[in-house]
C-alpha cells in the first residue's frame, strides 16, 4: 500500500513539475516576441525621429527667406498705408472713359488690399469685380489672384485647382523641365469661359468658349449642371442683367457704323474640347468693326443656333470670338440654315476630332474663316455676354442678317446633339440693326 501511495506521489509530482516547465517555456517565449515587437517599434520610432530632424532642418533653412519675404510685404504695405497712391490710382482710373481692363482693375484691388486690408468690404467688391471682368481663360492669372485674395479674405470663394499654390507650382516645374515651352497666347484660343471633363460629353469638359480646363467646378448644357444651374457656382450666370444670347426682334435701333472682316487663311488647327467644334486661328485674321481693329482669336459651333430671329433659332451658329488690343470681346455670329451642302463645313468636319482630346494640326490643311461668311454684313447688334460659365458680362455681338447654307446631313455629322444655351431676359437692353 505505501508502495502504491510512493507511485502516485511520484507520477504527481513528476506531472507538475512537467507542466511547470511547459509555462515557463511560454512565458519564455512570450516575452521573446514582446521584447522583438519593443524593438522593433524603437527602431521605427528612431527612424520617424531622424525623418523629422531632417524636416527640421529644411523648415530651417527655409525660414530666412520667408522672414525675407514677410519683411518685404511689410515694407509694401506701410508704403501703400497712407491711402495716398490708392486715392491717385482711383482717380487716374475714373478718367478712362471706355472703363479698364481687367489687369488694371486687379492693380486697383491689389493697392486697395495692401492699403486697408481684407476687412475692408471695398477690396472684397474690387477684387470680385476683377473676377467677373476677366475672361475665364484668356486671364487665368487675373482669376487666380482675384480668387486667392478673395479666399484669404474669408470670402465663400471655390478657388479652381489650377490656382492652388501646389498646383501652380507644378506647372511651373514642368515648364522648368520642359526645353520646347511653348509660348501660346492664353487668351488666344478661347474665349468663353471654363471646365473640367467628363465622359460621355456630359461632364467635366473644357470650355467651348473659353478657358478649360480645366476646371475644378463642371458645367453641362443638361442635367445638374446645365445652363438653369450654372448661376449656383457662377454667379454671374445667375445675377448679370446683360446676359446672352438673346431673342433678336424689334423694335430696333439705328446705328450707322458698319463691320468689315480682314479674315486671311493659315494652318488649320482644330479641337473638340468636350463642349463644340472649335478652330484656333493663327495671328493675322482681323475684323474693324467701326473703324477698330479686333483680333480673330477662334470661332466655334453651336447646335442649334444660340441666338433666336422672332423666336425661332437656326439649324447651327457659328461664332467668331474677337479681341481688341484693350481686351475687348466681340462675338461675330453666323446663322447656319439647313439647305445645300457647305464646303467650308465639309473641310472642317473631315478634320474634326469625333471625341474630346487635343487640338488636331492636319498636316498641310489649310483654312480660310471667311469661307463661312455670307456676301452681305449687315448686322444687329447688342451688348451681351460669354456665353458659357462664367458669362463674364461686356462682350459685343453682332449677328448677320444674312444666314449661310449647310447640309442637313452635316448638321447630324456635328458631334454634339445639343450645345445651346437658351435665349436670356432682355432686361430693356436694345437691340440695333445697322
Amino acid at each position: 500500500m505505501i508502495k502504491i501511495i510512493a507511485i502516485i506521489l511520484l507520477t504527481i509530482s513528476t506531472a507538475g513539475a512537467g507542466y511547470f516547465g511547459w509555462t515557463q517555456k511560454k512565458l519564455g517565449t512570450a516575452a521573446t516576441e514582446q521584447v522583438a515587437e519593443l524593438t522593433q517599434k524603437v527602431e521605427e520610432a528612431d527612424k520617424k525621429v531622424e525623418s523629422t530632424e531632417e524636416e527640421l532642418a529644411a523648415s530651417k533653412e527655409m525660414l530666412p527667406p520667408l522672414m525675407t519675404k514677410a519683411q518685404e510685404l511689410e515694407a509694401v504695405k506701410a508704403a501703400f498705408s497712407s491711402g495716398t497712391v490708392l486715392k491717385d490710382l482711383e482717380a487716374i482710373y475714373a478718367k478712362e472713359k471706355k472703363g479698364i481692363s481687367p489687369e488694371r482693375q486687379l492693380g486697383l484691388a491689389g493697392v486697395r488690399l495692401l492699403t486697408n486690408g481684407t476687412k475692408d468690404p471695398a477690396t472684397v467688391e474690387a477684387f470680385q469685380k476683377a473676377l467677373e471682368m476677366t475672361d475665364w481663360k484668356g486671364q487665368q492669372k487675373v482669376i487666380c489672384a482675384a480668387q486667392n485674395a478673395l479666399a484669404a479674405a474669408g470670402e465663400k470663394v471655390k478657388v479652381m485647382s489650377e490656382c492652388a499654390p501646389e498646383a501652380s507650382a507644378g506647372k511651373d516645374d514642368k515648364k522648368a523641365d520642359s526645353k520646347e515651352a511653348p509660348a501660346e497666347k492664353a487668351d488666344a484660343k478661347d474665349s468663353h469661359g471654363k471646365d473640367d471633363k467628363k465622359g460621355d460629353k456630359k461632364g467635366d469638359k473644357k470650355d467651348a468658349h473659353g478657358p478649360a480646363d480645366a476646371h475644378a467646378v463642371h458645367w453641362d448644357y443638361e442635367g445638374a449642371m446645365g445652363p438653369e444651374n450654372w448661376g449656383k457656382e457662377f454667379p454671374t450666370c445667375g445675377k448679370g442683367k446683360s446676359q446672352a444670347p438673346l431673342n433678336i426682334k424689334g423694335p430696333f435701333e439705328k446705328v450707322r457704323f458698319s463691320i468689315a472682316p480682314d479674315y486671311k487663311q493659315g494652318q488649320l488647327k482644330i479641337v473638340n474640347n468636350g463642349h463644340t467644334i472649335q478652330v484656333n486661328v493663327p495671328n493675322g485674321s482681323k475684323i474693324r468693326i467701326d473703324g477698330k481693329p479686333f483680333d480673330l482669336l477662334q470661332f466655334h459651333f453651336h447646335r442649334p443656333s444660340e441666338e433666336h430671329i422672332d423666336g425661332k433659332p437656326s439649324a447651327m451658329v457659328v461664332h467668331f470670338v474677337h479681341k481688341s488690343p484693350e481686351g475687348e470681346l466681340a462675338v461675330l455670329a453666323v446663322m447656319l440654315r439647313e439647305g445645300n451642302e457647305n464646303p467650308g463645313i465639309k473641310t472642317l468636319w473631315t478634320h474634326a476630332p469625333k471625341a474630346e482630346g487635343p487640338e488636331a494640326v492636319p498636316d498641310g490643311v489649310m483654312f480660310n474663316p471667311a469661307n463661312l461668311l455670307p456676301k452681305e454684313m449687315d448686322f444687329f447688334h447688342y451688348d451681351g455676354s460669354l456665353t458659357t460659365p462664367p458669362c463674364t458680362e461686356k462682350v459685343k455681338f453682332y449677328i448677320l442678317k444674312t444666314q449661310v447654307n449647310i447640309a442637313k446631313e452635316q448638321v447630324t455629322d456635328f458631334p454634339f446633339k445639343m450645345n445651346a444655351r437658351p435665349v436670356q431676359p432682355a432686361n430693356g437692353r436694345p437691340i440695333y440693326t445697322n
